[in-house]
């Protein structure tokens, strides 16, 4: 959506109070028509509908149910508020547009009184729906009338979008783009200024392991399996390759982990210090350094060997943890956590009160195969789970996103919510006011292929933190995350991701806004 575009419709987009003055009071010489729904998809019934109301009065008004009261499905609505205005807006038969920031019309009928309210035909088929008849009721107390249009063309959007959701990633964007007033140039900018930024990361390292092997085929008088091995890749993981992403792009990095007393810690340490990280590692020789050996056959995992212990680190090592982040001089804490000793109830209040009140505050609790609840790291300035992590931690798997992420962001007491959703990108909650239009915003992934999806989340957590370190704004945060984040998906393993790799990513995607090739 052009800021073009945007600037030529917005005129249309005005508050019910604005409409009352514009169109005076009823009874009135032009007479005035309201419609009102959803529109997250525009459909030809919608536009007969529409047509219909035109017909019968000199203004039409069209209402639309805002985002936070749509409750049609899980990810509903697909379209954002601001856009849906924008789309009715476009319609020349269109007079304005109203986003209705209540449950229902009633407050808005009220306030507008349109000499009509237009209502779709399949209202009426089996009597009026309680709803229905609270609008009809509406309406009458003041003298206006509700007409019903005709029901030759019927359909349900729902049933449009069960079929196929709507794919507008860069409508989306560029909408929000412009709501904020910044471009692809202020994303680049403020790529360039995370360099030397000083972010200090704590949490549990893993070795990921691969064994590659090759089927041989199965025992005859037991049901195993032979492979034979062809060779084995190890690759940093957990809270290290956080702290290697944000490193690469251009941090001033400083480490805090417990490794264990074996041949994985050295291979930590030369890695860390290959990256240029400051490495602060605890060695607990009670512990192994967290392995995790998949063993592959034929581009299929056939098992995973896990070597850990998942017991809480010892009071010892919680006191010295606490000491480093004391003594932490750079500008952020990054609480990595993967539930592998370091964070649990015990040790998170301490560790927690143990970071300075001027420091920004970032924690993600990844919960792929052990439990964890991101909501135990209170007050911190931005948190970042995906959506299985955030039910997990509210024992939540009925909500739709948007209550869903007002519920974690309440409970977690935090600044800014980055809510991953896998191949639906992610949605961002920013103020505590989740009636406000601008609490929520949604930014679609921009992965042109997965081919591997592992590591994404870490490529967001670190881009999203120094954008917000640098800018302080939730969008740009956001959308340099969401590019990093399908930077990982595109490539196998996780590597981390560079701001050469981001400015490729900004670069295409403005080409692929201006219909560039």
């Amino acid at each position: 959506m052009s800021a073009e575009f945007t600037d030529r419709y917005k005129h249309k987009i005005k508050t019910a109070a604005e409409i009352a003055e514009i169109v005076g009071s009823f009874p009135r010489r032009k007479k005035v028509i309201m419609c009102h729904g959803v529109f997250d998809v525009v459909h030809p019934g919608h536009l007969r509908h529409l047509g219909f109301a035109k017909s019968k009065a000199k203004i039409l008004i069209a209402s639309l149910t805002a985002d936070r009261h749509i409750a049609k499905g899980v990810y509903r609505p697909h379209v954002p508020e601001q856009l849906r205005a924008l789309n009715l807006a476009a319609f020349e038969m269109v007079d304005y547009v109203v986003i209705d920031q209540n449950d229902k019309p009633l407050d808005n009928l009220l306030a507008i009184q349109p000499d009509f309210f237009a209502k779709g035909y399949e209202y009426t088929a089996q009597g009026l729906p309680p709803k229905t008849q609270e609008e009809l009721d509406t309406v009458q107390s003041y003298g206006g009338e509700v007409i019903f249009t005709p029901g030759d063309i019927v359909y349900s959007s729902s049933r449009l979008i069960d079929l196929e959701a709507p794919q507008i990633p860069m409508e989306k964007l560029l909408t929000l783009m412009g709501q904020e007033d910044f471009g692809f140039d202020d994303l680049s900018s403020t790529l360039s200024s995370m360099a030397g930024q000083k972010v200090h990361v704590i949490g549990d390292t893993i070795v990921d392991s691969y064994t590659e092997t090759s089927l041989i085929g199965g025992q005859t008088k037991t049901p195993t399996i032979s492979v034979s091995y062809q060779g084995r890749r190890d690759y940093i993981g957990g809270a290290a390759i956080v702290a290697k992403h944000l490193a690469a792009a251009g941090a001033e990095v400083t480490f805090s982990t417990v490794l264990g007393y074996d041949e994985y810690k050295d291979f930590v340490i030369a890695d860390q210090e290959a990256s240029g990280i400051r490495l602060k590692p605890i060695i607990d020789p009670t512990r192994p350094t967290t392995n995790k050996n998949a063993i592959v056959a034929g581009g299929y995992r056939l098992l995973k060997i896990d070597t850990l212990d998942n017991s809480s680190i010892s009071d010892d090592i919680r006191v010295r943890l606490v000491k480093q982040i004391k003594a932490t001089k750079e500008g952020a804490v990054v609480f990595s956590d993967f539930r592998h000793g370091i964070f649990n109830r015990r040790t998170i209040p301490s560790l927690t009160e143990a970071i300075r009140p001027d420091l920004f505050k970032v924690a993600d609790s990844q919960v792929a195969s052990r439990w964890g609840n991101i909501t135990e790291f209170k007050g911190f300035d931005l948190i970042t789970p995906n959506e299985r992590e955030a039910r997990f931690s509210i024992a939540d798997q009925d909500s739709g996103i948007r209550p869903l992420a007002s519920r974690i962001y309440d409970e977690a007491e935090c600044r800014t919510l980055i809510l991953k959703l896998g191949d639906r990108g992610v949605l961002t909650c920013r103020n505590a006011d989740h009636e406000a239009l601008d609490s929520f915003f949604v930014v679609d992934s921009f992965a042109d292929r997965v081919e591997d999806a592992v590591g994404a989340g870490d490529a967001l957590l670190a881009y999203a933190t120094l954008a917000m370190m640098t800018r302080g704004s939730a969008p740009i945060a956001t959308i340099l995350g969401s590019f990093a984040a399908a930077i990982e998906c595109e490539q196998d393993g996780n590597i981390p991701v560079t701001p050469a790799d981001v400015l490729k990513k900004i670069s295409a995607v403005e080409r692929r806004a201006k219909f560039e090739s």
